[in-house]
Order: C-alpha cells, then sequence, then structure tokens
C-alpha cells in the first residue's frame, strides 16, 4: 500500500493513502523526469561530444478524495489541504511509503490545491482533490542518514545536529559504500583537538583540507551538498563561526561516487585523538 505524507515548513501535515479521510487515487513523478542532454559540437564534425546529462526539478502530481462525516468535516478538512499545500509556505518534506520501503524528497506545491466541480467529483461529504508539487532537488533520498566514524570510538563527540552514528569503524582509512544511482554530499563532523585536519577520497582523488587547529570540544561541521554548501564550527552544539574562509583553495566539496570509495583521513597534528564522523544520505533517480 502507497502512503504519501507531506509537512510543510510550518509543521502542518497531511498524510494520503488507501482510507478516509484522505484517499490516495494516483501519483505520478516517482520515476520519470526530464534530463538536460548537454553537448558540443565542432565544425564538419559528425554527430556531437557528450558533455553530460542534467536532471531537471521532478513534477509530482498528486489526487486524491477527502472524505469526512458532514459537511463541517469536509469544510474543515478543505481548510487543512489548503493550508498545508500552500504555495506561499515554500519547500517541505513528501515522504513516500511503500510497503515499507521509504523515501523522502523535498518539495513545494506549484500551486493552491484544485478543488473541482461536478457529481464525479464532489458532494456533501466527499470532495476530489488535485495538488502538483515540484521537487527543485530531483533526487529521493532515504530518510535515514548512513552514518560512520573514522577515527575513536569513545569521547565526548556532541555533534551540533542528531543522528545516529555507527561507532565501529576505526582508523585512518576506511571504505564507505554509497548504493544509490548518483553521487551523494556528504556531512562531516571532526572533534578537535587537532590541527590542519584532511579528508581525502582515495578513490576519486579528491580531498578537503582545512587551515585551522580544534580545541578539545570544539566540532567542525562540512556539508558539501552544493545547495546547501557550508562550513562551521561549533562547541556544546551553539554555533562559535562561519568557517568557509579556512578551507584551502586547493580543497573539493566532494562527494561519495556510487559505489566504494576509499577514504583517509590525515591532520598535522592530533588524528590519533580527533573523533571524526561522515553521513550522506543514498539518492536514487526512481523508486
Amino acid at each position: 500500500m502507497s502512503v504519501i505524507k507531506f509537512e510543510n515548513s510550518r509543521n502542518k501535515m497531511v498524510q494520503i493513502y488507501g482510507r478516509p479521510p484522505f484517499l490516495l487515487e494516483s501519483i505520478d513523478g516517482l520515476g520519470d523526469v526530464d534530463s538536460d542532454f548537454q553537448s558540443q559540437k565542432t565544425p564538419y564534425q559528425d554527430g556531437v561530444d557528450y558533455i553530460d546529462s542534467i536532471l531537471q526539478e521532478r513534477p509530482i502530481p498528486i489526487t486524491f478524495v477527502i472524505l469526512a462525516d458532514n459537511p463541517n468535516d469536509l469544510s474543515l478538512k478543505k481548510r487543512l489541504v489548503s493550508e498545508v499545500f500552500n504555495p506561499k509556505h515554500g519547500l517541505g518534506k513528501m515522504t513516500y511509503n511503500f510497503y515499507g520501503r521509504e523515501y523522502e524528497i523535498e518539495a513545494g506545491s506549484e500551486h493552491v490545491p484544485s478543488f473541482p466541480s461536478g457529481v464525479s467529483n464532489r458532494g456533501v461529504t466527499y470532495q476530489r482533490v488535485m495538488v502538483d508539487l515540484i521537487a527543485p532537488d530531483p533526487y529521493w533520498k532515504e530518510p535515514r542518514q548512513v552514518s560512520r566514524s573514522l577515527r575513536a570510538y569513545q569521547g565526548k563527540f556532541k555533534l551540533p545536529f542528531k543522528f545516529p552514528v555507527e561507532f565501529g569503524i576505526k582508523g585512518d582509512t576506511t571504505n564507505l559504500y554509497n548504493s544509490g544511482d548518483t553521487d551523494a554530499p556528504i556531512t562531516i563532523d571532526i572533534e578537535g583537538p587537532i590541527k590542519r585536519p584532511q579528508i581525502i577520497n582515495e578513490t576519486t582523488g579528491r580531498r578537503l583540507i582545512v587551515n585551522r587547529s580544534l580545541s578539545e570540544g570544539e566540532v567542525l561541521h562540512i556539508d558539501t551538498n552544493p545547495l546547501k554548501k557550508r562550513v562551521e564550527i561549533y562547541r556544546d552544539g551553539e554555533m562559535l563561526e562561519k568557517a568557509m574562509g579556512y578551507i584551502d583553495h586547493y580543497s573539493d566539496f566532494f562527494q561519495l561516487a556510487t559505489g566504494g570509495n576509499e577514504i583517509k583521513f590525515i591532520a598535522d597534528e592530533g588524528s590519533m585523538n580527533a573523533i571524526v564522523a561522515i553521513s550522506w544520505r543514498n539518492r536514487f533517480t526512481g523508486i
């Protein structure tokens, strides 16, 4: 059974599934998304040189029926749907669950929900609804982050963001496996004491170098997502400063390639005492 949950930026939520009060009729956009085929051509060349294929935003049209107990209840539920899918609220989080397999995507409404008229669409206790969502980032993501530690299982590791970290790997080099359909942005959290830490993806040859020392209890947080790129320093969960300026100009805000990635951690000083965790979410072109 398909279950859809949409929560807007104001934490208002509607759940649509196979029974009242919000009965799902159809959903599209689970797999089909347009691609921009990029190429270049020189004079007198047969064909073209392929450069890349860029996925466009993902449209997700949803049709469902409100089933109410009485006319007043129907009016209240229509009001809730209009509030949750208000395009003025920006992006929300859509969760799609299909027989226990769950995926998430950020999306917003393209328009105010449509309540069509006609006997087949509307009655005193029922109303068909049409919603068109648009996801700027077209990739579906697993809800749970995959998290791995590169150094140390013990210590007082106060991450600025809460998520499960599996402190089961210890060493300067480990293999991280991206099981998604495309490269995955990562978040890196490093707790000091440490001097000039470096995270290197030996598989792709890319590296991140931070030209700063961290004292004990300070946590460096790096997000390599191109849409949310940031570098910040925290202590006790509170941000001390933005730290983009400490990133070495030879650095890459690299992502995990699909498949295995050999990740190496080194530092000028303090690598044996530091705690390092890397997290990512597998991303999929269709579900």
